[in-house]
């Protein structure tokens, strides 16, 4: 899902409520024209304070029945007639529920003047300003080629000309070819990515070979690749389907985390790191006076970490000695020395399988970080780089890049969302785990996200902070 195509579909949200509330004020004082009242006279008794505390609410309600009748579904292009024709139902729908309501108490208010017409006007207002927001977004798309799609075709069916020929004589579909194979070949797949990039692939052939489908629908979700098919024998846990030009498309749905998904765990990650700031602030503070009194500055180190999105730099509390830290803020000899020093702990007493290590009695903790690591306390700094949008407060946990190097292909599947604090692998054994568990467990959270889950975890990991591990 396109950064641009998120932000409209969110923009929509105040937009719509704004015309909404502009449509009932509009309503109010068309009553009051003296053209009207020449007609009827007034009969209720509102103020225009009263009427407007009642409209915020009411325009509330129709946001609701708007984003109930799917009219906040993210997409980058939508039919002009189709949209004013929703807008038209899901309006006519909460009006209906507006009329019911003060059919069985008028004492609500009476005016079914001002109930009509504002509806009939926030189908105009909502219409064209949904209108004159797609044209915005129509034009960046064309002209700038702001939230286009880069597609890469695959396949010799002559549906493959039809999408071809649909994209060319429709500019402000959203789409961009970059290429077309006759046959699924990963390693010229990956050369066109590099050199143009691919957003989406849609293999268009029906006697495609299952394992060639099954290897090219991992690469999609491992490169974070929207994978469309026509129908064969290739199943998926989490799929959606669509009509496209005349055919049923199957897409493949690596996780419920796009589109209002990520939205909303990002708004879920502002006021939670948010909070987690300003809830643990004094006790970072104690933990930044205990490093500095022990062993000076600085108290937080860079680590490396290699997120959704390449690497990004994780905060830390310095639990470990000065001379045996590795980070951005250390010089490349420094950094070489301490790096040397850890892989030799690594192989001597890493109790961990796989690509991850964990040393046992690591020998580099002060006697200050022994006790935070072991609180966990030296993650809170995490917290900022929820804030900054390079983690979440739930998601795999980042490893460093020595360690991703060792990562299998199916291992990559934790890099496709971005990571976080906690996770399910945390509260199911944290560093006492396999790898290959943990994988299993992230895995599962990325094709069963919802906010709920995230919650649970939070919930589930304050208590797991407590018990002790095993190494």
């Amino acid at each position: 899902m396109k950064k641009s195509e998120l932000f409209f579909s969110a923009l929509q949200v105040p937009i719509d409520y704004l015309m909404l509330f502009l449509a009932g004020m509009a309503a109010f004082f068309l009553r009051r024209s003296e053209s009207v009242r020449e007609i009827k006279p007034i009969l209720y008794s509102y103020s225009l304070r009263e009427y407007s505390q009642v409209l915020l609410v009411i325009a509330a309600f129709f946001v609701l029945v708007y984003a109930i009748d799917g009219l906040y579904d993210i997409r980058a292009t939508k039919r002009t007639l189709k949209e004013i024709y929703r807008v038209f139902r899901a309006t006519t729908i909460g009006l209906m529920v507006i009329i019911v309501g003060v059919f069985l108490n008028r004492e609500w208010f009476s005016s079914r003047f001002v109930i009509l017409a504002g509806g009939l006007l926030a189908i105009i207002f909502v219409s064209a300003a949904r209108l004159m927001l797609g044209r915005v977004q129509r034009y960046l798309l064309a002209k700038k080629e702001i939230g286009v799609h880069r597609l890469l075709l695959l396949g010799v069916d002559g549906y493959c000309v039809s999408v071809k020929r649909f994209i060319r004589n429709n500019p402000f579909a959203g789409y961009k070819l970059v290429g077309h194979l006759e046959k699924i070949d990963l390693e010229r797949i990956e050369r066109i990515k590099k050199i143009k990039g691919i957003d989406e692939i849609i293999e268009c052939s029906r006697d495609q070979q299952k394992d060639k489908l099954f290897q090219l629908k991992e690469y999609c979700i491992q490169n974070r690749i929207v994978f469309k098919y026509i129908p064969t024998l290739l199943q998926a846990a989490n799929f959606d389907v669509q009509i496209f030009l005349g055919e049923p498309l199957i897409e493949i749905k690596n996780t419920p985390l796009d589109g209002w998904g990520k939205i909303i765990k990002r708004l879920f990650d502002i006021i939670g790191s948010t909070v987690g700031i300003i809830l643990f602030g004094p006790i970072m503070l104690l933990v930044v006076l205990a490093i500095w009194l022990e062993s000076g500055w600085p108290v937080i180190y860079l680590n490396e970490r290699v997120g959704h999105r390449g690497n990004f730099f994780l905060y830390k509390f310095r639990y470990m000695k000065k001379k045996y830290c590795h980070g951005k803020q250390f010089s490349a000899k420094h950094n070489r020395r301490a790096l040397e020093y850890q892989e030799q702990l690594i192989k001597e007493r890493s109790v961990r399988k796989g690509p991850v290590y964990k040393i046992k009695d690591d020998p580099r903790k002060t006697k200050v970080g022994k006790w935070i690591e072991r609180l966990s306390l030296d993650e809170l700094p995490q917290f900022f780089n929820v804030l900054k949008g390079e983690m979440s407060l739930v998601g795999p946990r980042p490893h460093q890049p020595i360690e991703v190097e060792k990562y299998q292909n199916h291992q990559r599947r934790v890099l496709t969302i971005k990571p976080g604090i906690t996770g399910m692998a945390q509260i199911s054994g944290r560093s006492d785990l396999d790898f290959e568990d943990e994988v299993r467990l992230d895995t599962y959270y990325i094709e069963n996200w919802s906010l709920w889950l995230d919650i649970q975890i939070i919930i589930k990991t304050i208590g797991v902070l407590w018990r002790k591990r095993k190494n």
